[in-house]
């Protein structure tokens, strides 16, 4: 006689699909992390990315990224279990085991690791395995639970995959790879404590020390919009060291001034429903800025290339 779907729930591996693995990724973060990681390339060079690099470094990153992702799923899974957002994950649900989720985390990141190795360099593989740990030990392991400040600190994780996709090409951390590591990280805490506000019970019940949890949602607003002050102008700075050209300074001011009214109406109008909004832009936000800078680099490198045939 077959189980039942809802007896399968309760024996923890029983019926697992590839959903379920796919789904210890986080693939649409991963999604985004990937990106951000094939402009790193493609601003590493005047020329285009070599194809080998491109699509096996950019393989390479997405795959240790998600062994991190799996990382977090087991560790977790006892605050997965707890919050609404999370509790139908594949852990949390049964439909795979701690063993599993780490078994999948090693061999995805192993792949992962020999894929830098072989398309990309030494050093790319090296800082790629350095975020990894960094997310999935030292951010999930132990800042995530010892201190409000957790998503700043850890957030260097997290900022890593433009320079890391920077490096694969150039085999060198330069100041171009810094400020895309910095306009990530700069990023990230508006990012995250809009969700933090919108899913503040859940941290509340799950004991985990979120800046609202811990210091009230009026200075969490306080600090969204400080910290989206923080990134509007550190967003200029590419332009500003001849990094990027005017088409980037265009739609940078256009999508940090749309943030920015978004993370002021939060602040202004002290009601959580603005909370929402702020972090599904956010989304956007860095998706469309990375996006701007590397049609603007192309363009830019084009017409650097016309005017040294003029003069």
């Amino acid at each position: 006689m077959s189980a039942s779907p809802s007896s399968r729930l309760l024996v923890p591996g029983a019926g697992a699909g590839w959903r379920d693995y796919y789904e210890l990724t986080k693939p649409r973060v991963v999604a985004l992390i990937t990106f951000t990681a094939m402009v790193g390339m493609f601003l590493a060079t005047p020329d285009m990315v070599p194809w080998p690099v491109l699509v096996f470094g950019s393989a390479g990153i997405a795959a240790m990224a998600g062994a991190a992702a799996a990382v977090n799923h087991v560790v977790d899974r006892r605050i997965d279990a707890i919050m609404a957002r999370t509790r139908r994950r594949p852990l949390p649900t049964g439909h795979l085991d701690g063993r599993q989720a780490l078994a999948f985390a090693s061999l995805l990141g192993a792949a992962g690791f020999a894929l830098l190795l072989a398309a990309t360099n030494t050093l790319t593989a090296w800082l790629t395995f350095a975020s990894l740990l960094g997310y999935a030990v030292v951010y999930t392991m132990f800042l995530k639970r010892a201190t409000p400040q957790n998503i700043v600190i850890g957030g260097a994780a997290g900022a890593a995959p433009p320079l890391l996709g920077w490096t694969a090409v150039s085999g060198q951390v330069d100041g171009g790879a810094l400020l895309l590591f910095l306009i990530v990280f700069v990023w990230t805490p508006p990012h995250f404590w809009a969700l933090a506000i919108h899913r503040r019970e859940d941290y509340a019940r799950a004991e985990v020390p979120m800046l609202p949890v811990t210091h009230g949602v009026e200075y969490t607003r306080l600090q969204v919009l400080l910290y989206t002050v923080v990134l509007v102008l550190v967003t200029l700075l590419p332009w500003l060291t001849g990094v990027a050209g005017p088409l980037y300074l265009a739609g940078a001011l256009g999508l940090g001034a749309r943030f920015l009214w978004l993370a002021a109406r939060l602040y202004l109008s002290r009601e959580d429903r603005h909370a929402l909004p702020v972090f599904l832009y956010s989304i956007v936000y860095l998706f469309a800025l990375f996006a701007v800078l590397m049609v603007d680099h192309y363009l830019f490198t084009i017409l650097k290339q016309v005017q040294r045939l003029v003069i």
